[in-house]
């Protein structure tokens, strides 16, 4: 096999392409993070309180929501009475 001038000339080419580009991902935010361990557990402390606290506030509105809406409901006696006694004892408990 004989070792062709131009064959070595496009892999080198696409060798330093990819040395270019490996750079540009080396410099991203993402991978500045990742590469270091203390940069990485805060990031991910952070995200965590942000999804744990997004969660919560997320479910207590649509649990308020649902509740406010069964205890609107008059012509369905069990649900409509649970759900006004669980509202009158939020309103109690904001007192």
């Amino acid at each position: 096999m004989k070792d062709d001038p131009a064959e070595s000339d496009d892999l080198s080419e696409e060798l330093r392409a990819l040395r270019a580009e490996l750079q540009t991902l080396n410099r991203h935010r993402f991978v500045r993070i990742h590469n270091n361990m203390p940069r990485l557990l805060a990031f991910n402390f952070a995200r965590g309180l942000a999804v744990g606290l997004g969660t919560v506030l997320g479910a207590t509105v649509l649990l308020s929501l649902i509740l406010w809406a069964l205890s609107q409901i008059e012509f369905l006696p069990i649900i409509g009475e649970w759900a006004s006694q669980i509202a009158e004892q939020m309103r109690s408990a904001q007192e």
